[in-house]
């Protein structure tokens, strides 16, 4: 789940960066306002990297999907691709978790299929 997870993430750190470009172009924003609400999101992507599989983790990445929502309220674009980073957020969750149940499985019967050297 971490390398599905970390992958969206970081993903969206990039989408962060542009939307606050993008924002710098609104009149009505200071340039001091876009970049510390930008760099506080980015930086949380950064950091649930390295969170996601703590207590918490996902539901902070999914607080994080619907500020990233919101933040079409900015930068319209945003509506879109915050949908697009939810649906993705969601997928490697989903899956992610998947595949670690896969694994265990298969480490079990790996470790069960080996006879004891008694």
């Amino acid at each position: 789940m971490r390398t599905l997870c970390s992958s969206t993430l970081i993903g969206e750190f990039f989408v962060i960066g542009f939307a606050g470009l993008v924002a710098m172009k609104d009149p009505d924003l200071s340039m001091t306002t876009v970049w510390t609400v930008s760099g506080i999101a980015m930086f949380l992507c950064l950091v649930l990297c390295g969170l996601v599989t703590r207590p918490g983790g996902v539901a902070l990445g999914w607080a994080l999907q619907i500020a990233l929502i919101a933040s079409g309220l900015i930068v319209p674009t945003m509506y879109f691709l915050g949908a697009i980073f939810a649906a993705l957020w969601w997928a490697s969750v989903h899956y992610g978790r998947k595949v670690d149940e896969a694994k265990a499985r298969f480490a079990a019967q790996a470790g069960s299929s080996t006879p004891d050297a008694a």
